[in-house]
């Protein structure tokens, strides 16, 4: 009677390490990766602190990764989702930004001869609206995060002669070559 239970310890056993092993081979992320292959080494009977050295983790953390798997399956493995710091500004008032900066020049809003926006203005009409201060780097970040880049304007002059211009530009070729 006691050789039919350890046949059934080794298949459950075997069972196991091919979840583990399929879990593997379909995984793409680094981290779940070590994490799989902790509870594979450990299936196959290696003790945690010997684990820990193979990843250069802490026992613990093998500790860890072991008792989460034995309790709830490999699916507790899963890192939860990380939720950063809270936005500063509402859905609204990036919205009422985007509209701002997309479709008024800073001379329009408030900033007297002033064509073209940049990092320090937005964060002055920002403050100036919203009572709501970033850092440099923060509001790139934001102007990242709401798909706004920034682009050098290009002018055009209303008054500009076309055939002036292409006079000039095949003159300075040949300037070009002579040099």
């Amino acid at each position: 009677m006691n050789n039919i239970s350890t046949h059934f310890i080794i298949d459950d056993k075997s069972t196991k390490i091919q979840e583990v092993k399929t879990a593997i081979s379909k995984n793409k992320d680094k981290s779940m990766h070590v994490r799989y292959m902790a509870i594979y080494h450990h299936l196959q009977g290696k003790l945690n602190v010997e684990i820990a050295d193979m990843f250069k983790l802490c026992k613990h953390t093998v500790g860890t990764y072991i008792k989460k798997y034995k309790t709830q399956g490999l699916d507790a493995l899963t890192p939860a989702p990380k939720s950063g710091a809270p936005r500063m500004l509402t859905s609204e008032q990036e919205k009422h930004l985007v509209e701002v900066v997309t479709s008024h020049t800073p001379d329009e809003v408030g900033f007297p001869s002033r064509k073209n926006w940049n990092v320090s203005l937005i964060n002055h009409w920002v403050y100036n609206h919203f009572k709501i201060k970033y850092s440099p780097s923060g509001m790139l970040k934001l102007l990242h995060r709401l798909n706004l880049s920034y682009t050098r304007p290009t002018y055009v002059l209303a008054k500009a002669d076309s055939q002036k211009q292409e006079a000039f530009a095949l003159e300075f070729e040949v300037l070009k070559k002579a040099y």
